[in-house]
């Protein structure tokens, strides 16, 4: 009877050591997520992504279909697809610099930035991994089919505070992330619905002329490009297979549009249609707190502005350029071609993010 009991104990022993087999503890997956991180960096690493994301920045969600490549050693292409308006921006990195692309409008943005590099996007895994190795204080948890990670969030938006990342068992690829503010409500979320490594792509996938005819539109035509300065290259300069450039969708004017977020203590002081801007050019002022200037804009070129270096700020609905110089400048192009700038001297970054969110579903009057 000894005997069975203790055959019986070594039975049970057994079996709750190979339960154990195959569970991972939070240092293990960190552990392989170095080593999928480590491979991203190899010649050969590169990722390809699509979900959908929603933004609880406003009174209303917002629905974006995302699809989002890598292919080292630094080029990224992120497709925004606005659920609601059905229009595409694509955000691009190349050897020649970073890029917003409004295909369907013909419009180009570019400027000299290191993003993504320290600028951490929701979307992009290497942010996700990112954050989960350098939050010491990280939580870990297990469910069905994936490792979740609740860490801090590093965003630009000091709004955004956690952020809780579900990676796959199978292979670390992500599968939901969740960003919250300091009273638990989430904010932004991204649903993946797939995640591939070792992705292949053109030659010319990462593209700047390629991706403004993405959209399988041979009406674009050739895109009119600008230079370092900002001018204009000529149809001569650009167009060596003889073939013309379609013209340009004239969009007209746009109205005035106005922000529904203004920090507490702040004002309108004044607003300015310029008449006969061939650009529809609008200004508008706030005092009080802050004091800051919003310039609305809509070129009827198709590339619009070509700026200074400086750091990319992610919006949510597409990603903004922000540069000081003396003056703090925020500037970024919406998927109706037109283009915002806000400029102040004492305005907080996180603060010129909330009022460009609050624009965002603004029309013009």
């Amino acid at each position: 009877m000894r005997r069975m009991s203790w055959v019986l104990a070594m039975i049970l022993c057994v079996t709750v050591v190979f339960a154990g087999c195959g569970k991972k503890d939070a240092a293990s997956v960190v552990k392989g997520l170095n080593n999928v991180a480590d491979t991203l960096q190899s010649k050969e690493g590169s990722y390809k992504g699509t979900g959908k994301m929603t933004l609880f920045t406003s009174e209303k969600p917002q629905e974006y279909n995302i699809e989002v490549w890598y292919q080292n050693p630094a080029y990224y292409r992120i497709s925004l697809t606005n659920a609601q308006k059905d229009v595409t921006q694509i955000v691009l990195r190349n050897d020649d610099g970073v890029f917003v692309l409004t295909p369907s409008l013909n419009k180009s943005f570019r400027f000299k930035s290191d993003w993504p590099e320290n600028q951490g996007q929701v979307y992009l895994y290497q942010t996700l991994v990112q954050g989960i190795l350098s939050d010491k204080t990280r939580q870990f948890a297990t469910d069905k089919d994936s490792y979740v990670f609740d860490v801090a969030a590093n965003y630009h938006s000091q709004s955004l505070v956690r952020q809780k990342i579900w990676l796959s068992k199978d292979n670390y690829a992500p599968k939901q992330v969740q960003v919250s503010d300091a009273e638990a409500h989430v904010m932004v979320e991204v649903k993946f619905t797939e995640f591939k490594f070792d992705a292949k792509f053109d030659k010319d996938s990462f593209d700047m002329k390629r991706n403004m005819t993405a959209m399988d539109d041979p009406t674009l035509g050739t895109v009119l490009q600008v230079d370092e300065n900002g001018n204009p290259i000529t149809a001569d300069d650009q167009q060596t297979d003889g073939s013309t450039a379609a013209a340009p969708k004239e969009l007209g004017d746009f109205g005035m549009i106005t922000p529904d977020y203004a920090p507490e203590g702040v004002e309108s002081k004044d607003t300015n249609k310029l008449e006969d801007s061939a650009n529809h050019t609008v200004i508008l002022r706030y005092d009080g707190t802050y004091q800051y200037t919003i310039m609305e804009s809509r070129s009827p070129d198709k590339a619009v502005s070509a700026l200074a270096s400086g750091t990319v700020v992610d919006l949510g609905f597409t990603s903004a350029l922000l540069t000081e110089d003396g003056q703090r400048t925020l500037t970024w192009m919406n998927d109706d071609g037109i283009e915002f700038r806000i400029t102040s001297a004492n305005l907080p970054v996180d603060e010129m993010t909330k009022i460009a969110v609050s624009l965002q579903e603004q029309t013009g009057k």
